[in-house]
């Protein structure tokens, strides 16, 4: 079965926030089928750092990536989210 691999940039809410405890955050929020393969800090300004996240979820996810998009708007420290780029994938 394919999947949908989704690359989207999570802004935190301020410059305090513990990165590594906002994935940790994100990732127990997440359906049992959608997967953090991977992150990266990018530096924005000013101190501020998002995370890039690359986010493994079901082809036949229903909305597509809208209920991806909820699901972290809900998590406690997450500011904005962006996704930059969705790929279908036939195997991970």
């Amino acid at each position: 079965m394919a999947k949908v691999l989704v690359v989207a940039s999570v802004y935190p809410s301020s410059t305090d926030i513990d990165l590594e405890q906002l994935v940790k955050r994100i990732e127990e929020k997440l359906p049992r089928d959608y997967e953090v393969t991977r992150y990266d800090k990018v530096p924005i300004a000013f101190g501020l750092n998002a995370l890039k996240l690359y986010i493994l979820i079901p082809e036949e996810s229903e909305g597509g990536t809208s209920k991806l998009e909820e699901l972290l708007r809900g998590v406690e420290g997450v500011e904005e989210i962006e996704v930059e780029t969705v790929h279908r994938v036939s195997s991970y």
